[in-house]
């Protein structure tokens, strides 16, 4: 590992950071020694290989991690990749909690970046569940009858905002409260937001957001 290959903003990431900061600085020096190309995406450290996303660097109050972006397709040998929440598809995270746990595992770690690079020079994709598999229901239907506009606000969203929401009303058991989650959520829609949008632009529920952001109401 060369300085020259070090982004100067994450050397002003790592300067700012008051928690994890030997852990993140652990796994820079692990993740450059694979030869990737270090950037700064979305607040946060990210290493890619041709221009292609390959793990990302992130710390939350319990634990800091390395996410993988198409972790799932990673074959995970050692059983220690972690789905951050059920709906997320493609992406997966090795946790930890301090810098021991790390360097104890940077061979481990070396072979799973190393992974993840095959599987990017080999093409592979995620095969993300459609939102066409997901139901519309019934309580937000009615409202896209009744309000054409919200339909078209709704439909103009990325797929990923769209199913956030259909998983959100639909998690609801009684139909009062779907009715009552599809109320309160329709301004954000008409104003194209996803449910998670932070006025920051990021989402909450993604992993580039550490959550210090006032929700959009």
């Amino acid at each position: 590992m060369t300085n020259s290959r070090m982004n100067p903003k994450v050397d002003e990431f790592l300067s700012n950071a008051k928690k994890w900061k030997e852990e993140y600085e652990k796994l820079r020096n692990i993740v450059l020694d694979c030869e990737l190309t270090e950037e700064f995406k979305w607040m946060h450290p990210c290493y890619t290989f041709e221009k292609k996303n390959i793990v990302l660097i992130h710390g939350f109050k319990e634990y800091c991690a390395l996410l993988f972006h198409k972790g799932a397709l990673l074959q995970d040998a050692h059983g220690i990749l972690i789905q951050q929440t059920e709906n997320v598809q493609a992406a997966r995270q090795i946790r930890f909690t301090n810098v021991q746990e790390i360097i104890e595992m940077e061979t481990i770690l070396k072979a799973y970046i190393y992974e993840a690079i095959e599987v990017e020079k080999a093409g592979l994709e995620v095969n993300f569940k459609k939102n066409t598999e997901f139901i519309i229901p019934e309580e937000l239907q009615n409202k896209f009858d009744e309000i054409p506009a919200l339909k078209t606000a709704f439909e103009a969203l990325t797929p990923g905002r769209q199913r956030e929401y259909i998983l959100y009303f639909s998690k609801a058991k009684k139909s009062k409260t779907r009715e009552s989650r599809v109320e309160k959520c329709m301004q954000k829609i008409l104003n194209g937001k996803g449910l998670n949008d932070c006025t920051c632009g990021l989402s909450q529920k993604q992993p580039y957001c550490d959550g210090s952001h006032k929700y959009i109401r």
